[in-house]
């Protein structure tokens, strides 16, 4: 059997420019050979099983097939969450300084073996190699963060109804989990899920998107390295549709952790209802990024392109409303072609700003928007269209005159369009922004230190940037309002989501 990062690694190959990249990943082969990864397996109760019906896994650069996973059936599905629970009874017994052992390690070994993980994540996903190499890193911090994070949870003594009664409120592991997660950022959405569940007490199984699964299973074998008990951590492959059900209707899962679509959200939440779940959902966004007429334009600019073409715009939190002062449009907008036309796409293998659109369906898509909002009197100022001689790419596009019955508006873009509305007075921009139905991000770019504290107060989102695009690190709470979702992930407030609360009243 050959290795699962050398399999993908030889896929690599293929490409000459890739042939340097993966020569120096393989320099250690005895690395590569101690993972010892195979493409034919999930992983389900410490054990690598397999079945007979494949699934195709397709690089998004070349459309080629990278790869195949199994297609779990029912009863295999039903073997790992029945793993999951037997597991659960004795991974939320153990110590505590055992759990965050394990974290550590499991974070260790992420760090140690950072490009080849890097490599798998831009053959299955796209993303230049610089940003799946930030991924990763990312996706350990979140580990690192919950093994420390662990031990700051307490019991509380409080008061009791009646005298001579002790009351104490315990914080206990929900359960068996069950985690969805997406193509877009399939490392750290997993780590981001899993660190705070396990540190917690709770044992997991795990559906990766199909479009991505390999960095999900490599992720598998190294904590499988690191000395995951059997049953704590299962990873599934198969028919999305099938796996999501079982998961929602199953009553020995007694989470799910969702990170996708509003729409499937809302179906999530529908299967669950029968069995009464806890749910965490992060869901799509339609960030209002506002740019006031006493913002530095030069310090907006870069905070747009760095927020907005992050993944090819293929992100939840991306910018993707712009709205501008009247009296600066001009100008902001001439900053921002300036920087737009030096992008460059291609290969993540090669010096690029941006990869692959994730498939042709999702580049029909941002086509679609283009093409209705230029009809109804957007003016296009830039790109417009795919790129010719590549595969799954869209030119990065600028767009002038939007306004809020535009599909580019109404709708979330995931994909690299900049598409600008401008605005006179304060309140219209924080109405504008507001009048959507979703609630995750929003930036916004001003001096003013009356804006600064107003108009972030004003926002219905969960999160705000002021004069920043970066917003995201394990030490935040991540997660939205309105049908953004709801529960948030980083932080303390990410142990939560994981805890149910019981109150034991002593009569002493």
């Amino acid at each position: 059997m050959i290795g699962f990062f050398v399999t993908l690694l030889n896929e690599l190959v293929r490409e000459a420019h890739c042939v340097d990249v993966r020569a120096e990943i393989c320099k250690n082969s005895s690395v590569i050979k101690n993972i010892n990864i195979f493409q034919d397996n999930c992983f389900v109760n410490g054990e690598w099983v397999s079945a007979e019906k494949r699934m195709e896994v397709i690089n998004p650069f070349n459309r080629e097939v990278a790869g195949t996973v199994p297609v779990l059936s029912q009863s295999q599905v039903l073997s790992a969450i029945d793993a999951a629970e037997k597991a659960f009874q004795k991974w939320k017994c153990l110590p505590l300084q055992e759990r965050q052992a394990f974290l550590n390690r499991w974070n260790e070994g992420i760090l140690a073996h950072k490009e080849e993980l890097a490599a798998i994540l831009v053959t299955e996903q796209g993303k230049p190699l610089a940003e799946a190499l930030g991924e990763i890193e990312y996706a350990a911090s979140y580990i690192k963060f919950y093994a420390e994070e662990d031990s700051r949870l307490h019991d509380e003594i409080i008061d009791a109804p009646s005298p001579g009664n002790m009351g104490k409120m315990v914080k206990e592991p929900v359960g068996v989990v069950g985690i969805i997660t997406p193509w877009n950022f399939p490392v750290a959405m997993l780590a981001r899920k899993i660190a705070p569940a396990l540190a917690c007490g709770c044992s997991c199984v795990i559906k990766p998107d199909e479009k991505t699964p390999f960095t999900a299973l490599a992720l598998m074998k190294l904590a499988e390295e690191a000395g995951v008990p059997k049953g704590v951590l299962n990873c599934i492959t198969g028919e999305p549709i099938e796996i999501g059900f079982t998961l929602c209707d199953s009553k020995r899962i007694r989470q799910i952790s969702f990170t996708g679509s509003s729409e499937v959200g809302k179906l999530i939440m529908q299967q669950s209802a029968g069995t009464l779940k806890k749910l965490s959902l992060e869901l799509g966004g339609n960030a209002p990024f506002i740019v006031f007429q006493d913002a530095d334009i030069e310090l907006a600019a870069e905070g747009l392109m760095n927020a907005k073409f992050r993944n090819a715009g293929q992100t939840c939190i991306c910018p993707n409303r712009i709205l501008v002062h009247q009296d600066i449009e001009q100008a902001f907008c001439d900053v921002l072609l300036d920087r737009m036309v030096a992008l460059t796409s291609g290969s993540g293998f090669d010096d690029v700003d941006l990869g692959p659109i994730v498939d042709e369906g999702a580049i029909d898509k941002i086509q679609g928007l283009v093409d209705a909002s230029i009809e109804m009197g957007a003016e296009l100022v830039m790109g417009g269209q795919r790129s010719g001689a590549l595969h799954n790419f869209y030119e990065p596009t600028l767009i002038k005159q939007v306004s809020p019955e535009m599909p580019l508006w109404q709708t979330e873009i995931f994909g690299p369009v900049v598409s600008v509305m401008t605005f006179e007075l304060d309140e219209e921009a924080i109405t504008l922004a507001n009048n959507s139905p979703a609630g995750l991000a929003a930036y916004i770019y001003t001096a003013d230190e009356t804006r600064k504290v107003h108009v972030p107060l004003s926002l219905e989102v969960g999160m705000v940037g002021v004069n920043t695009g970066s917003i995201s690190s394990a030490n935040i709470p991540f997660g939205g309002v309105k049908e953004s979702g709801f529960g948030r992930e980083g932080s303390k407030y990410g142990l939560d989501e994981y805890l149910q609360i019981k109150y034991i009243c002593t009569n002493s």
